[in-house]
């Protein structure tokens, strides 16, 4: 990382001296932010700590400082050709009342060519098929943790497949990384006797096909999936029971982290060294099924194209979900609606997410004397090895599944607890004039918690949201941002709180084109 940090500072200085175009400056962004929130109750407004790509907190009072350079996207730095070129970021925030006390979000080199992306280093990545503002998020990969480190080969966006006339086109990735939270499992469970883990790797994979072509039908058809594995590291109280009142003797385990455990990453394969005489696949698997339809029309203001679409993922932790072995009862469905009236109304999304059946309550492996397979109890983000579906505390999926950093509870488990869920979610966004954006979300939940360990009464939560954005308009590139939001329920409890964001952003080279 650190190599990569002064190549990226030894770029800015050479783009900055060079006469000739292009220079890799150009299309560089910097920002700095400056953000600092206060609520009552026992937690932040819910919407304050979920989709912050795990630069927040559920503490009360908390701020942040936040700098950073980015391309964005990657510019040409050849000149008279634009099949190669280069991107890279920076990002570092100093954050109040959390966890850390100095947080390295981002730091990332990539090098494309044509359609096709190399990348190196830790991002954050937007949401696939969704609205990254409204939208509660991805069931797999979402934007509620912090971004790993990495190297990622990818198409970034949809190509159109060649002789299919523009009617079918791809994107898709392959990504192998590792965690960076050892010291936070570590702190977490420390004196617990609860299960963590640390050097664990990850591996990510997806693929999505497009049918349409906008310019000759206004229906498009997007489909496909994406898979993810935790595999590999050192594993400390395994034998720690969840159902258990004493903290069991600290010991570690290393788990397998050689070839073959990439391979069983990638392929899904092997087994864990305690699965004992059921085995499962090797590391904690999971992904979702994802499928959108999109309709366009030119229609509203000034002949605006409006969009309507309607979207679903379906998460899975194991084969019995992956296929249709069972019918699939848990799943996240969305609408959203880019409507004629934009800028007053630009974007509204719908959602509902039922995650209660996961295949059902009672888990068997087949035996001699009853050959029957059931494989339910998918415990959907928890794994007997590495705790939750997780980095530093928060979910790397949905956060409506509550993070681990809720769980100080005398025990601090690295475990999700409220995986049985049914929710229904609104989020709205829009203008008021050309310097005033506005944004709402109201989410209602119900949780039974999960079936190692159930709720006795369901417990509800509602999380609101109501935000204005000011972009200055003597000052360009100054931004800021006033929210409210409000808790009420018994799964957090009831707060209200008040954040304030001051964001300066501009071109490094802003006269150049």
């Amino acid at each position: 990382m650190k190599k990569l940090l002064t190549c990226l500072f030894c770029l800015l200085a050479l783009s900055a001296r060079a006469q000739d175009k292009p220079r890799l400056s150009d299309g560089l962004w910097y920002w700095a932010m400056a953000r600092g929130s206060l609520s009552s109750g026992d937690y932040a407004p819910f919407w304050f700590t979920a989709n912050e790509y795990g630069l927040s907190t559920p503490n009360t009072k908390s701020g942040l400082v936040d700098v950073g350079v980015s391309t964005f996207t990657p510019r040409t730095f050849l000149k008279n050709n634009d099949d190669w070129r280069l991107g890279y970021g920076l990002e570092m925030a100093t954050p109040f009342g959390m966890d850390s006390h100095f947080v390295l979000q981002q730091l990332y080199g990539e090098i494309e060519w044509k359609n096709l992306r190399l990348a190196l280093g830790q991002k954050v990545r937007p949401l696939e098929l969704k609205n990254n503002m409204l939208s509660t998020g991805g069931l797999t990969t979402g934007i509620n943790a912090r971004p790993l480190p990495q190297v990622r080969l990818e198409v970034p966006r949809f190509v159109d497949i060649p002789g299919t006339k523009q009617w079918l086109a791809v994107k898709g990735h392959l990504a192998y990384g590792w965690y960076t939270d050892n010291g936070w499992q570590r702190e977490f469970t420390r004196g617990s006797g609860t299960k963590y883990t640390a050097g664990s790797r990850y591996h990510s994979k997806a693929g999505f096909l497009r049918i349409g072509n906008r310019d000759k039908f206004p229906l498009t058809l997007t489909g496909g999936f994406e898979m993810s594995c935790q595999f590999g590291g050192e594993a400390w109280n395994l034998m720690h029971s969840l159902n258990s009142e004493e903290g069991a003797t600290t010991y570690n385990e290393k788990i397998a982290s050689g070839a073959k455990a990439y391979w069983d990453a990638f392929i899904p394969g092997g087994n864990d060294s305690n699965d004992g005489d059921f085995s499962n696949k090797a590391g904690n698997q999971l992904g979702s099924w994802h499928a959108r339809l999109d309709y366009y029309n030119h229609s509203g203001l000034n002949d605006q194209e409006t969009r309507a679409s309607i979207y679903m993922e379906h998460f899975f932790e194991d084969q019995s979900q992956l296929f249709m072995q069972y019918a699939w009862k848990d799943m996240l469905i969305g609408i959203e609606l880019n409507p004629p009236f934009r800028p007053y109304i630009d974007a509204i999304v719908f959602e509902a997410m039922f995650s209660k059946d996961q295949s059902g309550p009672i888990y068997h492996d087949a035996t001699p004397t009853l050959p029957e397979q059931v494989s339910a109890v998918d415990e959907y983000y928890n794994n007997h090895i590495y705790g939750a579906w997780q980095h530093a505390g928060f979910v790397m999926g949905s956060p409506l599944f509550l993070s681990p950093i809720y769980n100080f509870n005398g025990r601090n488990e690295i475990y999700a607890f409220h995986n049985r869920l049914k929710s229904l979610h609104m989020g709205l966004s829009g203008a008021a004039t050309s310097y005033l954006d506005w944004k709402l979300m109201l989410t209602c939940m119900e949780s039974l918690g999960t079936y190692q360990r159930p709720l006795l009464d369901p417990q509800k939560g509602t999380y609101l949201l109501a935000g204005v954005s000011y972009k200055v308009h003597r000052v360009e590139g100054l931004r800021i941002d006033l929210s409210y939001g409000h808790n009420h329920g018994p799964l957090l409890g009831r707060s209200n709180g008040a954040m304030l964001t001051v964001v300066y952003s501009n071109p490094i080279n802003p006269k150049r084109p």
